[in-house]
C-alpha cells in the first residue's frame, strides 16, 4: 500500500469516527435545546447557567474539535474530486478551514462559558 493510499484510508477512518462521535454530541445538544425551550428559559437564563460551567465548556470544545476535523476532511475531498485541485493545495486549504473553524468555535465556547470574547 502506498503512502497516499494510507493517508486516504486514515482520512476515511477519521471522517467516519468524527461522524459517529458528532451524532452523539448533536443528540445531546438537541435534548438540551428541547429541555431549555420546554422550561421556558430565556437566552439570558441559559447564559447564566453556562457561565463558569467547565463541563459544558469542555463538551462544546470537544464538539468544535470534532466538527473542525470532520468538515476539513470533507472539504478536502470536495476540492480534490469536484474542483480538481491538487492534493497538496486541497490539503492546505482544508487545514486552513480547520484552523478557522477551531478559532471561531472555541471563541464562541469561551464567550458562553466565561462571558467574554477571547
Amino acid at each position: 500500500m502506498t503512502a497516499v493510499n494510507i493517508q486516504g484510508a486514515r482520512r476515511w477512518y477519521w471522517q467516519r469516527i468524527t461522524a459517529m462521535a458528532m451524532a452523539a454530541f448533536v443528540t445531546i445538544h438537541l435534548f438540551v435545546i428541547i429541555y431549555a425551550i420546554q422550561g421556558g428559559l430565556s437566552a439570558a437564563e441559559i447564559l447564566a447557567r453556562t457561565r463558569g460551567n467547565l463541563l459544558w465548556g469542555l463538551f462544546y470544545a470537544a464538539f468544535v474539535g470534532l466538527v473542525a476535523v470532520h468538515a476539513s476532511i470533507g472539504i478536502r475531498n470536495v476540492l480534490v474530486e469536484w474542483c480538481s485541485l491538487g492534493d497538496s493545495t486541497a490539503t492546505w486549504a482544508s487545514r486552513l478551514l480547520a484552523l478557522i473553524l477551531l478559532i471561531m468555535g472555541l471563541r464562541a465556547v469561551w464567550a458562553v462559558t466565561f462571558g467574554g470574547a477571547a
